[in-house]
């Protein structure tokens, strides 16, 4: 089983506060400029989800070219953010990975303290899947299922009530007498997001007296928010007789040794389910750049430019191996020709 390290993000945070963050002139290109860096390394944080994706482009980077390998925090997405917006300078990182959109919130932080040149990104699809101990009896769960179970609210004689549930076969008589055991992502994650969005947002209208209740996560011990390592989820359920656990499916796919998926609808997350959509709880993972950084940084250039390759997360590309699903052709040209031009992300975009 794979382990990745704990991030220092705290450092970051502490580093770039200290300079408070650097105000500088436009550039042509809109980014703008800064003195010379002294560091020649690329600092990367953000989503765990990612970060084995980025981990390997890091080191091909070091093995190919003469740049130093990049340095790569797991520190989750919105606490990733938080660092990320805090400024621009060499004590601040150059990338944030995201296991979702950033949000309109962020790019108005990004913003204020400088960080007004951002380019946008999206390298590859993923999969939220839900994993059980591969001892168990398979398990299928409707959207409808695994809402009535996360919920802090659910409905009872046309209105909400504190969630009351405790097995799955108080929920539907169909489902097995376990205990509901949820290990998931905490609020700092993008995971997180994304799976209130998918999972429990406006996929479950049909549920009675709905007004959006749904989406607030239980708090009572069923849900259980793990740390920002979906490794420590992984070893978690596989210990456990009755545990799911809500991790990104490229761990499923490194850990089918001891934990195996929990289908949702009868549908099995894989690369080609995942791809075109069947699977419900399929997703987008990005990266965001501070352009301001890459005229004095150009391994940042050649690490965007690596992992954009075919080589990396093409249909043939090595990430595919690590549980990345590639984009198609046409959207993967135009995520280079993005990067090529730096277009900037705009507020007007991210709330579409």
């Amino acid at each position: 089983m794979r382990y990745f390290p704990p991030a220092r993000a705290w450092i970051l945070l502490l580093l770039a506060l200290a300079t408070g963050g650097l105000t500088a002139c436009g550039a042509s290109n809109g980014a703008q400029q800064q003195d010379d860096f002294s560091r020649t390394q690329v600092r990367v944080l953000g989503s765990s989800t990612v970060y084995p994706f980025s981990s390997y482009a890091a080191e091909e980077l070091g093995v190919i070219t003469d740049h130093r390998t990049p340095i790569i925090e797991s520190t989750g997405t919105g606490g990733g953010m938080q660092v990320f917006c805090s400024g621009v300078g060499e004590d601040t990182p150059d990338i944030i990975n995201a296991s979702r959109r950033m949000k309109p919130a962020e790019w108005k932080r990004c913003q204020k303290h400088g960080v007004r040149s951002i380019t946008e990104i999206v390298f590859g699809s993923d999969g939220i899947v839900l994993i059980q101990d591969k001892d168990l009896s398979p398990l299928n769960l409707s959207l409808e299922q695994l809402t009535l179970a996360v919920a802090k609210k659910v409905p009872h004689n046309g209105k909400l009530i504190e969630n009351p549930y405790e097995y799955w076969d108080q929920i539907d008589p169909s489902l097995p007498h376990r205990e509901i055991l949820i290990y998931g992502p905490p609020t700092s994650s993008g995971t997180r997001d994304a799976f209130e969005s998918l999972a429990m947002g406006e996929t479950t209208p049909h549920l009675p007296v709905y007004d959006g209740s749904y989406t607030t996560i239980r708090r009572d011990g069923a849900y259980a928010a793990a740390a920002e390592n979906d490794n420590l989820t992984v070893q978690k359920v596989a210990r456990s007789d009755a545990a799911i656990g809500i991790v990104g499916f490229s761990y499923l796919d490194e850990n089918r040794d001891v934990v195996e998926a929990v289908t949702i609808g009868h549908t099995t997350p894989t690369p080609d389910t995942i791809a075109n959509g069947r699977y419900p709880l399929s997703r987008s993972l990005w990266f965001y750049v501070k352009n301001a950084h890459v005229d004095n940084l150009p391994a940042i250039d050649a690490y965007v430019q690596l992992i954009l390759s075919d080589r990396m997360s093409g249909p043939d590309g090595v990430l595919k191996s690590l549980g990345l699903i590639p984009l198609p052709q046409e959207r993967r040209q135009q995520m280079r020709k993005r990067w090529q031009q730096r277009e900037q992300v705009t507020l007007e975009s991210l709330q579409q």
